[in-house]
């Protein structure tokens, strides 16, 4: 194989993992470590160990997305987002799953090394936490992959399992592996970074709603219609805030902490667009606009919480 080919074969690669997807799966984890460190209770093995897990889980999550689409058909000739390495020939349908393969064995292997980093030989705690990974690591394959041919992500249920992984067992997960405690307080923020991820899939299926539902993608955007799918945006968008803003009473936290309303403006800016516009390339900036929102969120926040 020769440097361009090579170059090449890792470029189609780097496609696939979509790594712009990456500060998602990390702003929960942040939030979390945030939330552990406002009751001085952080540790750093947690964070770093919590965060590989959560990259290799976003990254096999991209890569079966990419395989599944190619295989289901529902990457067509229409499709306005960026382009997918199965179904332009640049992977292979076997070297993709050997790729989900090996990057499942990752994220299984740096979460096991988490768990006994954090509980050592409480294997209570340790087996319920595998119990959750395999959760996860199921979650993330059959979400356009599906078992017995059915994804759950082309039946609307893409929404729910994002909230949950992204927000509330990720947020909550992450905090008791620093505290080995639970609170109801830290409920809030952790619905709200799931419901702030919910909107970035939402813009991504509002902006694909045309092309997934002619190729029988039913996402809840394509179920709900344009005009309710953008009502729901705004809904999660509004109920994040409000539940961060309870939050921000509730506790009290710094002033730096209340920093994380800023995001309020790009967020309402992208959903403005989202409503007015129908271009494919100026809602895939909002879809990358209202992520990055959603990470500075969950920075802006936990800074806070540590000078708490």
């Amino acid at each position: 194989m020769d440097l361009l080919t090579k170059r090449n074969h890792c470029q189609a690669w780097l496609l696939a993992a979509r790594l712009r997807t990456l500060p998602l799966a990390c702003a929960s984890i942040l939030l979390g470590s945030g939330l552990a460190a406002g009751e001085n209770a952080y540790k750093t093995s947690v964070l770093v160990f919590s965060l590989l897990t959560a990259i290799a889980l976003q990254v096999l999550s991209n890569l079966a997305n990419d395989y599944g689409d190619a295989t289901s058909g529902a990457d067509d000739y229409s499709r306005i987002g960026p382009a997918r390495a199965v179904s332009s020939g640049l992977i292979t349908p076997r070297a993709m799953r050997i790729g989900m393969a090996l990057t499942a064995t990752g994220a299984a292997l740096s979460g096991l090394l988490l768990l006994l980093a954090t509980f050592g030989n409480q294997w209570g705690h340790i087996v319920l936490f595998l119990l959750l990974g395999a959760a996860a690591l199921l979650a993330a394959v059959t979400y356009t992959v599906g078992l017995g041919g059915k994804p759950y992500g082309y039946r609307g249920l893409g929404d729910i399992a994002v909230f949950l992984f992204f927000g509330l067992l990720g947020v909550l997960g992450t905090y008791y592996l620093h505290t080995h405690q639970l609170s109801w307080l830290p409920l809030l923020p952790a619905a709200a970074c799931g419901l702030l991820a919910t909107a970035v899939l939402n813009v991504n299926n509002v902006r694909d709603i045309d092309s997934d539902a002619r190729t029988g993608k039913i996402t809840l955007a394509v179920r709900l219609g344009r005009a309710n799918a953008i009502k729901y945006h705004w809904a999660l968008l509004g109920t994040a805030l409000l539940l961060t803003l309870i939050y921000l009473v509730a506790v009290p936290v710094p002033l730096l902490g209340w920093s994380c309303l800023l995001v309020a403006k790009p967020l309402t800016d992208a959903a403005k667009t989202l409503t007015q516009s129908r271009d494919g390339e100026i809602l895939t900036r909002m879809l990358k606009k209202t992520a990055i929102s959603t990470l500075l969120y969950s920075v802006l926040l936990s800074i806070g919480l540590m000078l708490f």
